[in-house]
């Protein structure tokens, strides 16, 4: 009985979780997001609803088993048992949370597929006559919706006035897949929804995305077009930087690519670039590209409108919406970003150029759970798409009903490509699918596991090989960057990545079971600390194959290049004790991991047996560790024991921004001593005497600096001051 209702309280908390980020509950988009790269993401925003969440589970699951303890000790019968037990199981099965979550996994195993290769028409990489130039804008959640005047009186009045001189397409409906930011750009311009392996696929980690697919950008550069993308966000996130590789964009500009162009580097969101600062630098573009006169297509996405509530770029003039009188912060974002997007379009047709350019403006996706959501929510929610063509100015509106995955061909089709891109029908010339099939939503779900297949992800893996210097790992014609697990059953391989925000790598592996094959490629301390206590030190690369009832296959990486093979048919079956001895080694977290070495490897997790603790330290890199203010003003090294009364400490370190060269504190017990370091890895050996017997080292930078550069997680604060690579102590008393 605990267990449904625990099942019941989750299932609905997860649901509420989901629901805060997509306003459509558990849906493909937060299925993609936490399987696939979150580098880049303004995580910031979600913090404590999330720690909100956390907390609420784990006071109800609480009083839960509080309540439960406190029925058992009354007499009840059997039949009062049984009936409580259906009751809690029709309970779990009629929440929209286990229908959402049974609609993912149904829609994983099963489908018509039959029929998807009748649908499915690939363009020709040719465009006829005179090529116009194409500018692309995706507005960040900017739907349809807004420009309802009777709704939202005023909001959108200067790119309405665009949108009305424009072929406006009104009917543009939003299918499964084609729901998140990635998803919207891939359905736009490839004509097929976003759909990946239910166990996750992180396409920033792989090196082709939809390596089957024909794409607009495809098309474009085969015949003979530059193509370009701008955004304000880092390009991993999400894999939107391997999608743009893959199909045809060899210019793509994001955070750090525009770092070094923009006019105040100090001026960013969460995300990164405003859009005002984005739009100045794709029309600075637009300018020398027309200029050079050879054909070109540039894209660009906006951020100032994501969800919850957007940011307002200093650039507008309309910082402020009031509904019902008072200030909805997402409506004043949509407010200020289309105002921007207006301008930028203006500065296009006032440019002496727009007379052979095309400018497309679209949603990626409809809004997500932003503050304006109850209001659009009242509405007939559709994606924006209007198309300006300069060489044939011309209002017109296209009332057909359609979705974004026509879009790409839409636009190829007026540039005098093809008119199918996919399964996307031109709105000017086709008949698309969302028209044909009565049930379109049903019909896309149905083909989910044939466009999973168009990833060409391996079924068997035999021989590889791996590039240590690029980080990668290739089989059967497929290559991923490390690290990653690859679960190997009969005829079928599914990956497991380690991305921002998800469950470890080594936790994964604890969810398979004792007969699952797998091949795990890593740094060698991972596995070092499970199977080969002699590479618990070793930050080189491994390639483990095996299963976990018995000790694996281990592969250190010294070559360059290294070719290796797995043979899963030599693998003894194991033993369970050795099975569960392993599961409960891999469900060790990273900070209760202690390793023997006489020096903290700052690059390693956990830390060496004689520390500890470790504080005012930033996450670990591949190098070692930032210092960081925001955590604490200074590094404090807890040891277990005092230490030496006469010890040489032994510190290997960079310093960062104004640091450099500046002098960084360095204390123990009443002992302060003074070092400078340049922003290149040195090691300097400090003489302190101990005489208070103190426990801790405190090593405070003098100018905590805030990167200019994205993090791991996205542009969260930090401020750096020193970047420590090792530290150890000599007791000089114990020197021969």
């Amino acid at each position: 009985m605990l267990f449904f209702l625990s099942l019941y309280v989750v299932l609905n908390l997860v649901l509420v979780g989901s629901n805060y980020f997509t306003g459509d509950g558990i849906t493909d988009a937060v299925l993609y997001t936490l399987t696939s790269s979150l580098k880049g993401a303004g995580m910031s925003k979600y913090i404590l609803p999330f720690s909100g969440l956390v907390v609420a589970l784990a006071v109800i699951v609480t009083l839960l088993i509080w309540c439960l303890k406190k029925r058992r000790a009354h007499n009840s019968s059997w039949v009062y048992s049984v009936l409580a037990v259906v009751l809690a199981v029709f309970s779990v099965g009629s929440t929209q949370a286990f229908q959402n979550i049974s609609r993912l996994v149904k829609t994983q195993i099963s489908g018509d597929t039959a029929d998807f290769e009748t649908y499915y028409k690939t363009p020709q990489k040719t465009v006829k006559g005179k090529k116009p130039n194409l500018v692309y804008i995706y507005g960040e959640s900017l739907e349809r919706t807004y420009f309802d005047e009777q709704t939202f009186p005023g909001l959108t009045t200067e790119l309405a006035r665009h949108k009305d001189a424009s072929i406006d397409f009104t009917a543009t409906r939003q299918v499964p897949g084609t729901g998140y930011t990635i998803a919207g750009m891939v359905s736009s311009q490839c004509g097929i929804p976003l759909f990946a392996p239910f166990d996750g696929n992180a396409s920033s980690a792989l090196s082709t995305f939809y390596p089957k697919n024909v794409c607009l950008g495809d098309v474009l550069k085969g015949a003979g077009y530059q193509n370009y993308f701008y955004q304000g966000a880092e390009l991993a996130f999400a894999g939107k930087g391997t999608f743009l590789k893959s199909h045809g964009f060899d210019y793509r500009y994001g955070y750090n690519e525009l770092r070094s162009t923009v006019a105040d580097p100090a001026y960013k969101n969460d995300w990164g670039w405003y859009d005002d600062t984005v739009l100045d630098e794709v029309f600075k573009k637009f300018v020398a590209l027309s200029e050079a006169g050879q054909p070109f297509s540039l894209f660009t996405l906006t951020v100032d409108t994501h969800h919850p509530d957007g940011f307002i770029s200093r650039g507008c003039s309309k910082k402020e919406y009031f509904y019902n009188k008072k200030e909805n912060r997402s409506l004043s974002a949509v407010s200020c970003s289309q105002q921007l997007i207006a301008a930028f379009i203006d500065k296009i047709k006032a440019s002496g150029y727009y007379d052979n350019t095309i400018i497309v403006v679209s949603s990626d996706h409809l809004a997500m759970n932003n503050t304006a959501y109850d209001i659009l929510n009242k509405k007939n929610r559709k994606n924006l798409f209007f198309v300006m063509d300069g060489r044939n100015p011309q209002a017109e509106l296209n009332n057909l009903k359609r979705s974004s995955i026509d879009n790409g061909a839409t636009v190829l089709d007026l540039m005098g490509g093809d008119n199918f891109i996919g399964l996307g029908r031109s709105g000017l010339s086709g008949t698309s699918l969302a028209t044909q099939f009565m049930n379109i939503d049903e019909k896309i779900e149905g083909w989910k596991p044939a466009v999973i297949r168009q990833w060409g992800f391996p079924n068997s893996i035999s021989h590889y090989v791996v590039d240590s210097k690029a980080n990668t790992f290739t089989f059967s014609g497929m290559t991923i960057k490390a690290p990653f697990i690859l679960k190997v059953t009969l005829n079928k391989i599914e990956p497991m990545f380690d991305v921002y925000l998800s469950t470890p790598l080594k936790k994964q592996l604890a969810s398979l079971t004792a007969s699952d094959n797998f091949v795990w490629v890593d740094k060698c301390y991972e596995m070092g600390r499970i199977w080969a206590p002699e590479l618990a030190l070793n930050t080189g690369l491994c390639v483990v194959s095996g299963n976990l009832a018995s000790k694996p296959v281990i592969a250190q990486i010294s070559d360059e290049v290294y070719k290796g093979s797995v043979d899963f048919t030599k693998e003894s079956t194991g033993s369970q004790d050795v099975y569960q001895e392993t599961i409960k080694t891999l469900n060790i977290d990273d900070a209760q991991t202690k390793y023997q070495s006489p020096a903290i490897a700052f690059m390693l997790p956990g830390l060496p047996q004689q520390v500890k603790a470790i504080t005012g330290v930033s996450g670990v890199e591949s190098w070692g560790r930032w210092s960081d203010a925001n955590v604490a003003p200074a590094v404090k090294i807890d040891y277990v024991e005092p230490l030496p009364a006469n010890f040489n400490l032994v510190l290997r370190a960079r310093a960062y921004g104004d640091n450099i060269g500046q002098p960084i504190s360095v204390k123990v017990g009443d002992e302060e001593q003074f070092v400078t370091f340049t922003d290149k890895d040195q090691t300097l050996t400090l003489p302190f005497s101990n005489p208070g017997n103190a426990q801790s080292i405190v090593i405070t930078p003098p100018s905590p600096t805030e990167p200019t550069e994205g993090t791991s997680g996205g542009f969260e604060p930090r401020k750096l001051g020193i970047g420590l690579v090792s530290l150890s102590v000599e007791d000089r008393n114990t020197e021969s």
